[in-house]
């Protein structure tokens, strides 16, 4: 009877000694850029987004803000922030690289909340049915662009199209063969939209 209480704290010893041997489960990390739903993680904010910045365990820094007409946002212990041209993920870290002067390690998530600026539409202009800037959306294409302002015009030249992109500064041509694309189903230059597009549809030349 003895050798039981023995018998008893090996086996404690050895359970602990297996416990100590298994790893801890891995610490979800806070992902850096959360999107309003259609909203892509490169998205670039623009003047009348909406945005969310949420400091992790620190909810009284957490606030929703409109970025103002000047391009900055303030929350608190944070002071006119310039948002404008920068990705979710790069405002974040600016906006931690703030706090770290009063909260140990800040874990700063942005949020776009509400995606109205120009840098969030495709405009569609021409020989359209109803031409207009439309919000754009995640995979967003040439045809849904063309099927959301009624499809092509009466006198449209559909495959003289283009889609005028801005980048690096510089604007850059991409051929559309709307009538291709519309009347015939041939998806080879159904271009994916990106946001600040400008979807081009030019006049029949009689």
């Amino acid at each position: 009877m003895k050798r039981i209480p023995f018998l008893l704290a090996s086996l404690l010893a050895c359970m602990a000694s297996v416990a100590a041997d298994v790893p801890p489960p891995p610490v979800a990390e806070s992902p850096a850029v959360v999107a309003a739903d259609g909203v892509s993680a490169d998205y670039i904010i623009g003047p009348g987004d909406t945005v969310q910045v949420f400091v992790w365990r620190n909810p009284e820094l957490t606030t929703t803000i409109p970025v103002r007409p000047d391009g900055k946002i303030s929350t608190p212990l944070v002071e006119d922030m310039t948002a404008v041209g920068k990705t979710p993920s790069q405002l974040a870290r600016d906006i931690e690289k703030v706090l770290a002067q009063y909260v140990r390690s800040p874990q700063v998530n942005v949020i776009i909340t509400q995606a109205v600026s120009t840098f969030s539409q495709v405009r569609v202009i021409g020989q359209v049915t109803s031409p207009q800037a439309l919000a754009y959306r995640e995979g967003m294409t040439v045809l849904d662009a063309i099927l959301a302002v009624g499809g092509l015009g009466p006198f449209a030249s559909g495959n003289r199209a283009k889609v005028v992109r801005t980048e690096n500064g510089k604007p850059r041509e991409i051929k559309v063969k709307l009538d291709n694309v519309v009347n015939k189903g041939d998806l080879a230059t159904n271009v994916a939209l990106k946001p600040g597009d400008v979807l081009v549809v030019p006049q029949t030349a009689f």
